[in-house]
């Protein structure tokens, strides 16, 4: 518990920044119509630019995500956090101003850029930061407390979101980035990982020798490779630990389907059901507080159950929610669905608390980068295949009247997701077996 304590100002820092983008995404859709196709409940410009944009910004966090990971292993995690945090003031700074359409494509362009840098690194750091300071026998609580952090954001960014103006909403996310940054550089104390117990474990991510195994006893970890991970050495990592593997793949599916989700369910929901920014406020503000309450009180209760099984019941869960979603008869339909967050909720936290007992101290940043560099492939891929079919089902053209077909889909890649993930099995932890 004093541990946790002491990743007090990491916990607060998060939720600031999280709070700046939480609390524009009820609006945004809005916004983004009105820019680009003014009067009209659908838009497949809008659907497709934001598929795009989704895209490239998953190109680009594949590469900075484990670059800014391995960086922050030698220079610190603080050190990094400066960066995404600073980046990400500039775009919401660009529609406080004005929301005509020349100003939405700046924010467009702005966002897209700093967005690769921003997106995935910013969790993969806080992930770091926790991981260098609390033991692997506490970990899938503390990493289920701070996405519970981040699903309070939620909660208040779409509650703040629901009682103000569009114009103030922009405003208070720009403060409210500019705080968090200025924040993290004074209270944040800053967490450079050490080897100590690195020799406990018997796979490094990037080995600089072959192991050598000695008298019947394990390899211990040869000297950690500064250099840049590469696509080889993400490759070399997944095949030199089958546990590893198996929660990249998860990821991988699991990503694919949020990133589904996330680009089909509010265009979706605005043409099947003519929802507005204060529909989807209430949606996001019940799924954040079941979300919430979740991670921060179910989920460390429920962790002596184990992460794998956990992890099972969490994606189990969340494929039932999307299937419901693609059949949605009427308007209360998604108010319902969000009651799935209690558990769906759990896949996340898990599977990283997975993959970090597989790796020593010094290696977390590279660890976490790699996986999520993994998850924001996914999040190419997602949109290339998601966007077209919601234009298209949502569409008069579309070849049977399925409007959430594509949500569908979508539960098809979390079905995946959950079938790999029961083939996951509990490994003791190399500081137990030794």
């Amino acid at each position: 518990m004093e541990k946790l304590r002491g990743l007090s100002h990491l916990f607060v820092t998060v939720f600031l920044y999280y709070m700046g983008l939480y609390i524009i995404t009820p609006a945004i859709i809005d916004v983004t119509m009105l820019a680009l196709c003014p009067g009209r409940d659908e838009c497949s410009l809008a659907i497709y630019l934001s598929g795009f944009q989704q895209a490239i910004i998953g190109l680009g966090t594949v590469v900075m995500t484990p670059l800014i990971g391995n960086l922050s292993d030698k220079h610190g995690r603080k050190s990094l956090l400066t960066l995404p945090l600073t980046l990400a003031i500039i775009p919401l700074v660009i529609l406080a101003y004005r929301r005509t359409t020349n100003f939405f494509y700046a924010y467009y362009m702005v966002n897209t850029l700093t967005a690769m840098i921003c997106q995935g690194s910013v969790n993969c750091l806080a992930l770091a930061y926790v991981a260098d300071n609390i033991s692997e026998q506490g970990r899938a609580s503390a990493f289920g407390i701070l996405s519970g952090v981040t699903s309070s954001t939620c909660v208040f960014g779409t509650l703040a979101a629901r009682f103000l103006s569009t114009e103030s909403t922009f405003k208070v996310a720009a403060f409210t980035s500019m705080t968090a940054a200025v924040y993290m550089r004074v209270f944040l104390k800053e967490s450079i990982p050490d080897n100590k117990d690195d020799s406990l474990l018997s796979q490094p991510i990037l080995k600089a020798s072959p192991d050598i195994e000695k008298d019947g006893e394990s390899p211990r970890k040869t000297q950690i490779s500064k250099k840049i991970p590469s696509m080889r050495d993400i490759i070399c990592l997944l095949k030199s630990n089958k546990t590893l593997s198996q929660a990249a793949i998860v990821s991988f599916f699991n990503s694919l389907a949020e990133g589904g989700f996330q680009a089909c369910l509010m265009y979706y929901l605005k043409a099947r059901f003519h929802f507005n920014k204060d529909q989807f406020s209430d949606i996001m503000l019940i799924a954040g507080i079941a979300g919430t309450v979740s991670q921060l009180l179910l989920l460390p209760l429920m962790a002596p159950i184990g992460e794998e099984k956990l992890l099972s019941l969490g994606l189990f869960v969340g494929c039932i929610n999307i299937f419901v979603y693609s059949v949605s008869w009427s308007a209360w339909v998604p108010y319902a669905c969000t009651m799935f967050t209690v558990f769906s909720v759990f896949a996340y936290p898990t599977v990283r608390s997975i993959a970090s007992k597989q790796v020593g101290s010094s290696e977390q940043g590279k660890a976490q980068g790699c996986l999520t560099g993994i998850s924001s492939f996914a999040s190419i891929v997602s949109p290339l295949i998601f966007s077209p079919l919601t234009a298209l089902f949502l569409s008069e053209k579309a070849p049977f009247y399925y409007p959430g077909f594509s949500i569908m889909c979508v539960g098809l890649a979390t079905m995946f997701a959950f079938i790999q993930s029961m083939m996951i099995r509990a490994v003791p932890s190399p500081s137990i077996l030794t």
